[in-house]
């Protein structure tokens, strides 16, 4: 039997879900991706030599911005209250990439996948943003769900897990839960 889709109604018009009836639970969600570029670029950034300023800073304050914003991106989806937001901007080991992670919490009554796929998605776009004058061949690539906890469903982990290349090193937890 197909599962219906929770977000189209009878007759197959879409619609936000109703989540009125389910317990708040703490949400977490772990999203992930990366911005390929030239080597040549990546030393730029690295060196703070674009001219568009700090390229890291810039993508990570990015996506905790769009994580907090994600109900405006996405048509469906609930605006939540986010507990925390943590952006980490990473050179990869093979130095043409820039890895990305999100990390997303919340004490609410629906999940934070979108919130963090949201906040990757941005982080990147931005990066691209900030470097295309020096690198318009960059992609923005694999930008996936990596775990989620809370709620009915409990805990989701990416089953190929052990193809993905490893969570970026943090320098600093950086949290954001709206204004203050």
């Amino acid at each position: 039997m197909a599962r219906r889709l929770s977000h189209l109604d009878a007759q197959g018009n879409a619609r936000m879900v109703s989540v009125v009836g389910k317990p708040v639970t703490h949400r977490v969600c772990v999203a992930r991706g990366e911005v390929r570029l030239a080597p040549a670029t990546l030393r730029r950034i690295a060196a703070g030599e674009v001219p568009k300023g700090d390229v890291l800073a810039t993508a990570r304050l990015a996506g905790i911005q769009a994580a907090k914003r994600t109900g405006e991106w996405i048509p469906l989806a609930h605006p939540l209250g986010l507990d925390a937001v943590d952006v980490a901007l990473v050179p990869g080991r093979e130095g043409d990439r820039v890895l990305i992670e999100a990390k997303v919490e919340a004490h609410a009554r629906t999940g934070v996948e979108m919130e963090a796929l949201v906040a990757v998605a941005a982080a990147g776009l931005t990066l691209y943003d900030m470097c295309k004058a020096i690198d318009r061949s960059m992609t923005v690539e694999a930008v996936r769900l990596i775990r989620k906890s809370g709620g009915k469903s409990g805990v989701w982990e990416r089953p190929d897990l052990a193809s993905v290349p490893a969570a970026p090193r943090r320098r600093a937890r950086r949290k954001s839960a709206g204004r203050g």
